[in-house]
């Protein structure tokens, strides 16, 4: 049995959906017990659980873990040290904890949080027989399709990472599959394995990639980030894009390629579907 936390989010399901794709049993985790018809589908098992709270019942039985926290909560620092801990002493052999690229550029709140939880990983698993991987991603494709759509009607695509420095841009079903080879492969114990797209793109480059695949001529246009309201997931975002207008967000391609046995998808790739 494969846990996977945070199940309803993007992430979570994503990596749900790769993992019975190779008919793993699967119990996904969600934050609250209502109707998830699209985990449902997939054949998972369901759980509803806090990760703040207790989440042993959620780990009985587990033979891996999957630990996705969920974006910008502010207990992931302390929370996921101790599911991991708690999934170890479960009798979980494998642990994954879902990281980000550069998790030690610590002006961000997010990265930082998830940088002190990679310094605990070896604490989590100690007197168990446990051993952890982690997955850092880049920023992911599939978060500017909103933008994308957006861009069909209005012929702009709005960027508040600014029009000067890159990212390489991950599919998420690239990532969902490295995940999946984490999980169940061997040899890859106490490794950090980045997850990077195979390109470097301004907004401007994604613009025109997205101009090509519309049809039509589509602009970047610099938009302004979200201010600062005093809480933890704007403060979260406020720094994320000043760090991507100020230095980008990139990384090689190289150790996601290896993982995947191919190389990663390109934005036009993504945007084919």
């Amino acid at each position: 049995m494969i846990v996977v936390t945070a199940a309803g989010g993007p992430t979570g399901t994503a990596v749900v959906r790769a993992l019975r794709a190779r008919g793993e049993r699967v119990r996904a985790v969600v934050a609250t017990p209502r109707p998830r018809p699209e985990l449902e589908a997939l054949g998972a098992e369901v759980v509803a659980a806090d990760l703040a709270g207790d989440p042993a019942p959620a780990l009985a039985g587990a033979d891996a873990l999957y630990l996705v926290w969920p974006n910008f909560d502010p207990r992931e620092a302390d929370g996921a040290p101790a599911v991991l801990r708690a999934a170890a002493r479960a009798g979980a052999a494998r642990l994954v904890y879902h990281s980000v690229l550069r998790p030690q550029v610590r002006s961000m709140p997010h990265h930082a949080a998830k940088d002190r939880v990679e310094e605990a990983l070896d604490g989590a698993v100690a007197g168990t027989s446990a051993r952890w991987r982690v997955l850092q991603p880049c920023a992911y494709a599939d978060n500017l399709d909103a933008q994308v759509a957006a861009a069909a009607g209005t012929g702009e695509l709005r960027s508040p990472w600014g029009l000067e420095q890159a990212q390489s841009f991950v599919d998420l079903r690239d990532v969902a599959k490295a995940a999946v080879v984490l999980l169940t492969g061997d040899g890859l114990d106490s490794g950090t394995f980045e997850a990077a797209g195979p390109e470097e793109l301004t907004a401007p480059d994604v613009a025109g990639l997205v101009g090509e695949h519309l049809g039509r001529e589509v602009t970047a246009v610099d938009a302004a980030p979200p201010e600062d309201d005093g809480s933890y997931a704007r403060r979260c975002l406020t720094t994320m894009f000043a760090e991507y207008r100020a230095h980008g967000f990139t990384g090689s391609p190289r150790v996601l390629t290896a993982l995947l046995g191919r190389p990663p998808r390109t934005y036009a790739e993504h945007l084919r579907g």
